[in-house]
């Protein structure tokens, strides 16, 4: 491994777990514990982790950010972004969220022909900037650095100008009871917004995400057509969706 791919190595384990010590780091990139710690305070420079004996732990500071939830569940939130993506046709307009699993579908929106796509995060907005064959729509408003997203009356008020798109949805988490929610009260002001003025809502979640609400509802479960996972959800949730006529898309091999 090269510094860069060490470094990256080390923020994926410890964003995984919350804490990571050099001697097993050392052990699993086959190199000394001084590199090791070289490298762990590089990342400290950098706010990305905070030094401990014998190791580091997640920066608090960055437990929210997006590159520290772009790291988790990184397999299943790609497995999740090939298939959401594959629902787009050539000329839908669409709305896309700003979180980290609903992004995982730029990569697959290359070849995408004339589909506007309204977005309020500014990472996403340059990801797809690549296919000049996609009309890219930005909200603007108030700029949060670490989510790299835009919030707030401004954002919602260009928002509420725009119908007829199709919406893909992330959720911190969600449940039978409760719908789907987020864990800060901005992002579930504007998707609440954006699932009321959708024409269809598809929501992307990871397996990790059922049974476990965050503190912000969303919207309940009646506005969703279609959920969008890494893996089959279990009898419990299965019996659940296809009560509710929402077709649940998964890997078929799962």
């Amino acid at each position: 491994m090269n510094t860069q791919e060490r470094r990256e190595y080390i923020l994926s384990q410890v964003y995984a777990s919350g804490h990571v010590m050099v001697k097993d780091l050392s052990a699993s990139m086959a190199v000394s514990e001084a590199t090791v710690r070289r490298d762990l305070r590089a990342l400290a420079d950098e706010r990305e982790l905070e030094l401990v004996y014998g190791g580091a732990n997640l920066a608090r500071s960055s437990d929210f950010s997006f590159r520290s939830k772009a790291m988790r569940n990184i397999e299943a939130k790609r497995i999740i972004g090939r298939l959401a993506a594959d629902l787009v046709l050539d000329g839908d307009q669409i709305f896309i969220d700003s979180g980290t699993t609903c992004f995982e579908m730029a990569p697959f929106m290359k070849r995408k022909r004339g589909v506007s796509v309204i977005v309020s995060s500014s990472r996403l907005a340059i990801e797809l900037a690549d296919n000049s064959n996609l009309s890219i729509i930005t909200l603007g408003g108030q700029y949060r650095l670490d989510r790299m997203d835009s919030v707030g009356p401004l954002a919602m008020t260009v928002l509420d100008q725009l119908r007829g798109y199709i919406a893909f949805i992330g959720s911190d988490g969600v449940s039978m009871d409760f719908g789907i929610t987020a864990s800060d009260i901005e992002s579930a002001h504007l998707h609440k917004l954006a699932v009321r003025n959708a024409r269809e809502t598809i929501l992307l979640v990871d397996h990790t995400k059922f049974f476990s609400p965050s503190l912000y509802k969303i919207a309940e479960w009646d506005v969703v057509s279609r959920l969008v996972t890494d893996q089959k959800p279990g009898p419990e949730w299965m019996e659940f969706l296809d009560s509710r006529g929402i077709e649940a898309i998964y890997p078929a091999e799962s």
